[in-house]
Formats: C-alpha cells, structure tokens, sequence
C-alpha cells in the first residue's frame, strides 16, 4: 500500500486530470473561442462613409469549433445570424486544418481519462507493472498535454495564417464583402489553454511522489556506566 503522501498526491493528481478534461469538454461545445469586430466594406464603399459613419457598418461575429453568430451591418440595421461548421462551411475553410484541432483535443481527452484512471489506480495501491505505476501517469500526462498544446497551435495557425474569421465571415455573402477590422481569442479558448497545464502540475506531483524523504531517527543515548554507580 502506498504511504499517505503518495496518496495524497496521486489523489490531487487525479481531480486535476478530471479537472483538465471537463474543461476541454466544455471548452470544445461552446462557441466562444474567437470573436472579432467585422466592417460591411460593400455598404460602406456604396455611401462613401466617412469615419462617424462606419460605426452604421461595423458588425461582431463570434464563433468556436462547431458553430458561431454574428451581427451583420451593412447600413440598415443589424441583423442577427447563426451559423454551423459542419457539414457546408467547414468546405470553404481549411478542412484538414480545423478536423486536426478537434481530433487533437479528442485525443487529450482520452488521455486525461486514462490519466484520472491510472491516478486513482495509484493512491490506492502500488502497481505490480511499471507502465501502470508514476511511470505510466507521466506517459499518459505528457501525451495530453502534447496534443491539447498541437490542438492550440493548430487554432491559432487557422486563425492566423489562414485567416480562419474573414472566411467565416464571409460564409455565402455574394452580395457583401466584409473585412475584419479587430479580433480576439475568447475565454474558452483559454479554458482550452488553462487545460494544458494540468499535465505539467500532474508531472509535477508525480516527481514529487518520488522524492525519498530521510526519516528521523530517535538515537538512544547509551547509559556510561562506572564503577561508582555499581557500588551505590
């Protein structure tokens, strides 16, 4: 049976694993990782508007993984709309590129499962095999970690290098063109980020785990005994 530090740690070791995967669950449904302000240039080119005008064509859009909205402004008003990824528009955008962040982050989670597993495998009792034991937990840690960071870069590669917001926005406008004036990372994106860290603090505690602590040992002072004290 492990001592109760080793308990302790692989048992904080797991509530962060699951921790880490709720967040990527929750960062993957909602669509709040990147949002940005959008400039209706058709319209405004139309009336020839001049800086206190633009505001009348200045729109937001917001989106995630799956499904996003936004407020188009051309002039008239806004008007609200929603739009899904899958199946039409992931057409227009860089397929390979947004299936790969969502497999990635698919993959993390399994590992952030097998992770939570292994951890509470280990603050119960000490594994007869080695892969099962902080060696395993390590593996299964580094791994998570690994595809959540390659599922980040891979989202701000689309968003910047392929310029993932002006192709969304632009999702079946013929007769507007739109222009992305501003735009930003949102919070579940950094849920997505925070959710990294996780397996760098599991690592951490595992290291942690190892450390031989030197006990302290009672001496018992050995009684000198003399001729003297015999005799009384």
């Amino acid at each position: 049976m492990p001592g109760w530090l080793k308990k302790t740690l692989f048992a904080l070791a797991s509530l962060i694993s699951f921790v880490s995967l709720i967040l990527i669950v929750v960062a993957m449904g909602t669509p709040k990782w990147m949002a940005g302000k959008i400039l209706c240039k058709t319209g405004a080119d139309l009336v020839n508007a001049t800086d206190p005008e633009l505001v009348k064509f200045i729109g937001e859009i917001y989106y995630g993984l799956f499904r996003g909205g936004k407020i188009r402004q051309c002039g008239l008003g806004g008007r609200r709309s929603k739009f899904t990824i899958f199946p039409h528009m992931v057409k227009k955008l860089n397929t390979g590129l947004h299936v790969m962040v969502i497999t990635f982050l698919c993959v993390a989670i399994l590992f952030s499962l097998v992770s939570f597993g292994f951890c509470i495998l280990n603050a119960i009792k000490v594994p007869y095999r080695a892969i099962k034991g902080p060696a395993g937990v390590c593996l299964w840690n580094f791994l998570a970690g690994g595809f959540i960071v390659l599922a980040v870069t891979s989202f701000m590669a689309a968003v910047k290098l392929h310029h993932l917001t002006e192709r969304i926005a632009n999702f079946r406008e013929n007769a507007f063109q739109f222009i992305i004036l501003e735009e930003w990372f949102e919070d579940c994106f950094w849920l997505c980020v925070a959710s990294a860290t996780a397996p760098a603090v599991n690592l951490l505690l595992v290291a942690i785990s190892g450390i031989r602590f030197p006990k302290i040992k009672t001496k018992t002072e050995e009684a000198n005994v003399t001729a003297e004290d015999i005799m009384y």
